[in-house]
This record gives structure tokens, sequence and C-alpha cells, in this order.
């Protein structure tokens, strides 16, 4: 058995109280007994309730628990153990989420970057490892948190992968509050605004991630033909013995074959999914980068979809409800309990503002659904602007997901 000294631990603890510095005085007060001696990470949620005491945060957390690196953001709810056993999600209420653990033998390396100092998309990997400050040689897994209106997000995980191709990406885009569309990011004893936070972790530690994004497909999958970067202008239909034809005409046609349900379902929760291998013949729900469809063209029959498309991508049209979403989730949840029988030391949740109540009409749906699968495991996290997490070997900027960081010893 392997001795306490090596044993990865972790906890959570959430605090509803309306006082940030009652609510920071909860969560320590909750945790501290736990530990012996200081955990080597902590990350800290603070819901946009909270906005105009951003500052005074991490003074008060230094003041009651001095942690040696402190990462978090500002989101729209906050995730977080009510009790030993069960986590909640707190929306649009004030709420506080911490998160620590002991990680013996690992390295925590936390960093801001600023959004405006990216390297160059074709920069060589040396240049983003450089950028990052984190070596490639440990094999680093990495928690993101960004600037919701950073537009680099996208370059940033496209550099990331390109550098670090083996390493598990999560996270997700701090949520801003109604009035003063400011948020947070916290690094160690300094609040930031825009960029990204996060933390490399490298030695014997297992990030895994679960992405749900909450769709199912309808209709079989197309070949693209002609596209201009984000508009397609011609599918190859395979139902019409693959003439290539315009997109609106042939999602006309599937819309005829619809159940009355998706039909009007169709209407407003319509979505297009791109494959994400090329060369797999039989595709599943998992191999698709779900995407929005933006928008058609009556006159050319073109569409636009919320991402860059390719001439011989595979694409499959999809609709989302909550049931659906239940399912995809309920799906991937049993599926990693087949894969990992044991639980896990601890997990984060990064859920989209889309999710949660509004959307089920019933409260903690998700981490109820974790729980019921992996069990008490301690869970923290966050109500996000966009969801960090991979598809495939690709790291994505996601919307209306629900990405678990699962954190386990090797």
């Amino acid at each position: 058995m392997t001795g306490a000294s090596q044993t990865m631990q972790w906890a959570n603890a959430l605090s509803q109280r309306a006082s940030l510095e009652a609510a920071v005085q909860e969560v320590v007060d909750t945790l501290k007994p736990h530990f012996d001696t200081p955990p080597d990470l902590a990350l800290v949620f603070i819901s946009s309730a909270f906005t105009s005491e951003f500052p005074r945060l991490l003074p008060l957390l230094q003041e009651q628990w001095p942690l040696p690196v402190v990462v978090g953001c500002s989101g729209g709810g906050v995730v977080g153990m009510a009790s030993a056993e069960a986590a909640v999600e707190v929306e649009s209420a004030p709420a506080l989420s911490l998160t620590v653990a002991r990680l013996p033998g690992v390295t925590v390396q936390p960093f801001h970057r600023s959004g405006d100092d990216l390297p160059d998309l074709d920069s060589p990997p040396a240049t983003w490892t450089d950028f990052i400050g984190v070596d490639p040689a440990t094999n680093p897994q990495f928690i993101l948190l960004a600037d919701p209106f950073s537009s680099g997000i996208n370059d940033l995980l496209q550099g990331l992968d390109f550098a670090y191709p083996q390493a598990v990406k999560v996270g997700g885009l701090a949520s801003v509050d109604g009035f003063n569309r400011q948020s947070g990011l916290f690094c160690n004893h300094t609040l930031h605004t825009e960029g990204v936070v996060g933390v490399a972790l490298s030695g014997p530690i297992v990030l895994e991630a679960i992405v749900a994004q909450g769709c199912r497909p309808i209709g079989p999958a197309y070949q693209v033909g002609e596209t201009e970067r984000n508009i397609i202008l011609s599918l190859n239909d395979p139902e019409h013995d693959h003439d290539e034809r315009p997109p609106l005409e042939v999602l006309q046609g599937l819309i005829q074959t619809l159940s009355e349900a998706d039909r009007k379902l169709a209407q407003n929760s319509l979505f297009v999914g791109i494959a994400q291998d090329e060369f797999k013949l039989t595709l599943s729900p998992g191999d698709f980068l779900i995407r929005t469809l933006l928008g058609v063209d009556p006159k050319t029959g073109a569409i636009a979809v919320g991402d860059r498309v390719r001439p011989g991508q595979r694409i499959q049209f999809h609709l989302r409800d909550a049931r659906t979403s239940a399912e995809d989730l309920d799906h991937w949840l049993g599926n990693y309990r087949r894969q990992q029988p044991t639980a896990p030391a601890g997990a984060l949740m990064f859920s989209c503002m889309g999710r949660g109540e509004g959307l089920y009409q019933s409260a903690n749906f998700d981490s109820d659904l974790f729980q019921q699968y992996l069990g008490p495991v301690p869970l923290g996290g966050f109500f996000c602007g966009g969801e960090i997490g991979p598809v495939g070997n690709t790291t994505f900027l996601h919307g209306f997901t629900s990405v678990f960081g699962i954190c386990r010893q090797p």
C-alpha cells in the first residue's frame, strides 16, 4: 500500500455566504484541518456576483491560509462540494469554490500570459515552449483559464497542441456579470483582467478529459465540396448518388424526414458536427466537433459554420436539447467508468452557462450525474463563457458543453 506521504489528496469546499470575508473563512475552515502541510495547488472559482470584490479575494485567502500556488477565475456560477458527499451548482448567486490538492512529486508551474504576446502560429514549437516556460520533456498537463474577450484563445490552444501534443488541456473562459462586463483571473498574488492564467502539472499525475457536447446526429454524414473559409458552398450527398448539391437544399430535404418534434427543434437548436478523423470509416458521436450553424444564404444555398471547414472533410447535422444533453453526458460518464473502475483523486467541471438549470429545468444535473457514476469525488469548477477540452487529439474552445478534468495517480 502507498504510504500516506506519497498519496495524492484532493478536497473542495463551497461557501454561499454573501460576505466575501465569511465565504473565504468558511472554505478555509472546512479544508485546512484535512491538511497537515500546505497543499501544493489551490484552484479558486468565484461567482461574478462578487465582481466589485475581486481585488480582495487573494489577500483575504493569503491572510487565512498562505498557499504556494493559487490559480482561478470568476464564473457565472460555481460548482463545489456542499458536503463530503454531494456537489452543488450555484448559479446567479454569491458563491466561492476552493479546491486544494496535495500532489507528492508533482511539479506545479502557474503562469499568466497576455493574449497580445502570443507567438506567430508559424513559429516552431520551441517558441511556444519558451513562451509558456514549461519543458515539454516533463510531460505536462494543463489547466487553462482565459479572459472571455481574448481574441487569441484559439491560437493559444493551437500553439499548445503544437508544442505539447501529448498534453491534456482542460479549462474555460471566465464569465462576466451583466453590468460592467469585467471578469477576474487569479494567479498567485495577482488579479488579472486579460490574457490567460494556467497551471502546468508534471510528474506522477494523470489528467483525463470528458467532453460532453450534448448533441445527437440526424441524417447521414456528408463530404464537404467547395468552401470559402467557414462557408460551405456544396456537399456531396450520399442519398442522391453523391451529387454535389447546395448545403441548404440538402438540409431542407433532411428536415422533411424528421419527426414533428425534431423539425421544431431544428428551428433554433441545429448544429453542424465536423468529423475530426479523415480516415475513420464509421463515425460515432465522439468523432465530431460541434459548431454553431451561423446562417444560410437563400440565393446560393450556402451555409456558414462557426469554424473553418476544408473541402473533403465530413460533416453531419446535429440537434441539441435537454434530453440529448443528458443522454450524451450519461454515455461519456458510463464509458469512462467502464474503462477506469477505480475512483479518481479529484475532478474539475467546466460547464457552459447555457446548461445548468436553464437547460434541464433541474438543479445540479451535470454534477449529480458525474457523482452517480464516479462517487463523491471532490469536484470544483465554474460556469464558463466557453469550455476548453479535446476532441480526438486536438484541443478546442467549445460552447454548450460540459468538460470534466479528472485527476488521478498513475
